[in-house]
């Protein structure tokens, strides 16, 4: 028998969530106190039960799993509720707004036997499994460094700022690529809409592996990207979500001729990828991991380590930039 499950908000997120549990037949009910989210449940997601209370899902013990998929300030007491109901949990990104909630909820989890996943959706990208396969088998060479661009015109936050609300995808891609924390973050930013909210950021993470890498974000940029470009010994990966060919294999590097270093460059390669979509892949995977009790690739452990590096990265752009070093576990 297919999982019951509950979603809680149904925004412009959410009813994308929506759609796909709805699709897999795992959706019983979608909670959402605002009116206009409930009309749109009602139109994407036709016979499933509505209402306006996220206590309904909360107290319905016939429900096996809830997605949370509301405000960022929300994530913790609502996660929190609905493991200590007996849940099984998947939360969009971040975890929490801070490393000590994740530690609460990664730890309540473990003891109630309930699976916790985070939605660190870039992870179940095609092109990012691609990627960890070519780094695994050393297809790039040795890494040198990483940087990510997610810049938009729009989606302005007032509750969390452009670090908070951006850069988690590209920090879990980046920790997953790499396979280690960062020894040391600088992080500086700038408020421009809102006082004390940053628009525009941009990190450095320094592994000891002596890989770097670079994430900027900015909600205040004149046109959209996304991209993610992977610099090795023997080639070069651009990951561009937004284009037609996603991953693009830069057969470049450098080589020492009579100790001067010489550029070569023999060309591209597209690698063709799997038409799916991550969306749907995450939501199949948290009904997986439910239905054979498997912890789920972005586990609680893993939420916690992306909310350790933006903490510091916060930490490090209210210092003005000053470095922050973490344990590097």
């Amino acid at each position: 028998m297919a999982p019951r499950i509950a979603l809680i908000g149904c925004g412009s997120w959410g009813e994308n969530l929506a759609r796909n549990l709805h699709e897999l037949g795992v959706l019983t009910i979608v909670c959402d106190p605002s009116e206009a989210a409930r009309q749109t449940a009602k139109q994407k997601v036709p016979g499933v039960e509505i209402s306006d209370s996220f206590a309904r899902a909360m107290e319905d013990s016939n429900l096996d799993g809830v997605v949370i998929a509301t405000p960022a300030e929300t994530h913790y007491e609502l996660a929190r509720h609905a493991l200590e109901s007996g849940k099984d949990v998947f939360v969009e990104k971040p975890l929490a707004l801070n490393v000590a909630e994740g530690h609460n909820l990664h730890r309540l989890a473990q003891e109630r036997d309930r699976i916790l996943m985070v939605g660190h959706l870039l992870e179940y990208h095609p092109a990012v499994d691609h990627l960890k396969g070519l780094i695994r088998k050393g297809e790039l060479g040795d890494l040198r460094y990483i940087y990510s661009h997610r810049l938009n015109f729009g989606k302005i936050r007032t509750e969390e700022n452009a670090l908070w609300s951006f850069a988690p995808h590209d920090v879990a891609v980046i920790l997953r690529l790499i396979g280690e924390m960062p020894q040391e973050v600088h992080c500086t930013g700038g408020s421009y809409l809102t006082p004390g909210l940053p628009d525009v950021t941009m990190s450095v993470l320094k592994f000891t592996s002596g890989v770097r890498a670079h994430i900027f974000v900015s909600w205040l940029n004149p046109y959209k990207e996304q991209k993610l470009v992977v610099t090795g010994s023997e080639r070069m990966a651009v990951f561009n979500d937004l284009a037609q060919q996603k991953l693009v294999l830069h057969e470049q590097w450098v080589d020492f001729e009579d100790a001067r270093p010489v550029l070569k460059n023999h060309g591209t390669n597209t690698v063709e990828l799997p038409d799916s979509e991550p969306l749907r892949k995450e939501c199949e995977h948290f009904v997986h991991c439910i239905e054979h009790r498997q912890k789920p690739l972005t586990d609680g452990e893993s939420g916690v380590r992306v909310l350790e590096v933006l903490e510091a990265c916060q930490k490090s752009m209210d210092l003005n930039g000053q470095g922050v070093v973490l344990d590097g576990d």
